[in-house]
C-alpha cells in the first residue's frame, strides 16, 4: 500500500528548493500519512534524493534501500530524468506490527537545466543508494581565431 506523497516543489539546478521548508513538508507528509492510514491508493511517493552539479556532469543520488537493480527504471525525456519502481509489501508474521517504511510505486523526477550527453548516462546501485551521473554535453571552449591576411 502506498500512501499519497506531498509534492514538494521541484528542485532544479537553477532554482533549488529552500531547505528551510523541509520540516514543514515533513509535518505535512505525517498528517497525510495519518489521514490515509489503512487506505489503499495508487499515488506514487518520492524517495529522498540529492542533486549536485560538477564541472562536467549532474549527479543524482536517491535512497532506495532493499531494492535490486532490476526493480528500478531510469529514463530520460528531453532533459527530465525520471526514476521509478515499486517497493513490494513484505509478508509479516505475528499478530501486530508497526509500519513506517513506505511500499508501493515511487517516482523521483529532476529537470536538468543544461545540455546533456544522453549517450553517456551512467546509473549504479550500491548500498541502497542509486547514483545517476548525467554528463554535460561537450562544447568547444572559447578560443582565439587568428585573422590571416
Amino acid at each position: 500500500m502506498a500512501l499519497p506523497s506531498i509534492r514538494r516543489p521541484a528542485d532544479t539546478m537553477l532554482n533549488p528548493r529552500p531547505r528551510a521548508f523541509d520540516p514543514l513538508y515533513e509535518q505535512m507528509e505525517q498528517l497525510v500519512n495519518a489521514a490515509f492510514a489503512g487506505t489503499a491508493t495508487d499515488l506514487p511517493w518520492a524517495p529522498a534524493g540529492d542533486v549536485s552539479e560538477t564541472d562536467d556532469a549532474y549527479v543524482i543520488e536517491t535512497e532506495l534501500p532493499g531494492l535490486k537493480k532490476d526493480e528500478i527504471d531510469v529514463s530520460l525525456h528531453d532533459r527530465e530524468l525520471t526514476i521509478t519502481g515499486e517497493v513490494k509489501e513484505r509478508e509479516r508474521r505475528g499478530l501486530r506490527h508497526h509500519k513506517q517504511r513506505r511500499t508501493g510505486r515511487f517516482e523521483y523526477r529532476v529537470y536538468l537545466p543544461g545540455d546533456i550527453d544522453a549517450e553517456r548516462i551512467d546509473a549504479k546501485l550500491s548500498d541502497g543508494v542509486l547514483t545517476v551521473t548525467v554528463p554535460k554535453a561537450t562544447t568547444e571552449k572559447d578560443r582565439h581565431i587568428e585573422v590571416k591576411g
